[in-house]
């Protein structure tokens, strides 16, 4: 199975991603701070992260040069998920690796066009 991780802050966004994400039959887990997520990634390795860009504390740029730097998670895939569509912020995205980039409010075809960019789905699915 697909496994996921949901930096997200905001605990009912964080629900409804988890939720999109299981309709796609992808096990999802949230993490509410850059902490939360740390500890996490130090036990596990999802095989995607879908980040937001604004954390309490951090940006998700510093969290995505961390997941960069770590030689077990340098090629994890990463979505950012936001409401920032500024194109500055997208170009600063792509040139840290990022797989994907959603604008808030998500839609589950967003997760499965991300997640098919990534060759994450069950064959069949798409």
């Amino acid at each position: 199975m697909i496994k996921a991780l949901v930096i997200e802050d905001v605990e009912e966004i964080a629900t409804n991603i988890i939720r999109m994400l299981e309709l796609l039959e992808v096990e999802a887990r949230s993490a509410y701070s850059v902490r939360e997520a740390m500890l996490y990634l130090l036990e596990e390795k999802p095989n995607i992260v879908f980040l937001d860009i604004s954390l309490p504390g951090f940006d998700g740029f510093e969290v995505l040069t961390y997941l960069r730097r770590e030689p077990k998670l340098a090629n994890v895939p990463v979505c950012i998920v936001t409401t920032d569509s500024q194109e500055e912020t997208k170009k600063r995205a792509r040139e840290l690796g990022v797989l994907g980039y959603v604008l808030k409010p998500p839609t589950v075809n967003d997760f499965e066009r991300v997640l098919a960019d990534a060759g994450l789905l069950p064959e069949g699915k798409v």
